[in-house]
């Protein structure tokens, strides 16, 4: 009869708990797909303002044929530079995302779209694939802790 008792209160509880992880765990993933399309939208409006928001403080952003800019100040001089040069008209291909441990995550993605060269006019076909290294902050918020991108063009 006890165990009996034990196993009718213990069952819900564990399937509570279960249940309220695939929830944190749906809730990460909506966050971070957020995150993402916010980014995209900031690539696509040249918001370097709007872009700072979404990395972490000690974020570093690993441009093509550049060197890293690492933290919150050169990701800022970096990303300028990127959006005096060029404007971008892209959308992003979220491809896979995984919560790896409580606050940290990782999301590829691969991009389409078009290039804009300031200094010409001139448009190109863009296309990237994408790696983001995700970090939780305290507030509950996912940040752009580190970012990489490569061409997909042909040469």
């Amino acid at each position: 009869m006890k165990n009996q008792l034990i196993h009718l209160v213990a069952t819900p509880l564990l399937i509570f708990g279960l249940l309220s992880g695939v929830h944190a765990a749906d809730s990460d993933q909506k966050n971070i797909h957020a995150l993402l399309k916010r980014y995209e939208q900031a690539l696509n409006d040249s918001d370097t303002t709007s872009v700072l928001k979404l990395y972490s403080r000690d974020g570093v952003f690993m441009a093509q044929h550049n060197p890293p800019a690492v933290g919150i100040e050169a990701i800022k001089a970096a990303y300028q530079a990127v959006f005096t040069a060029i404007n971008l008209d892209i959308k992003f291909n979220i491809l896979e995302t995984e919560v790896i441990a409580n606050d940290w995550a990782f999301a590829r993605t691969s991009s389409a779209g078009t290039t804009t060269i300031n200094a010409t006019g001139n448009k190109v076909v863009e296309t990237n694939q994408e790696l983001f290294l995700l970090r939780k902050t305290d507030d509950g918020d996912w940040k752009i802790a580190r970012y990489i991108f490569s061409t997909t063009n042909p040469r």
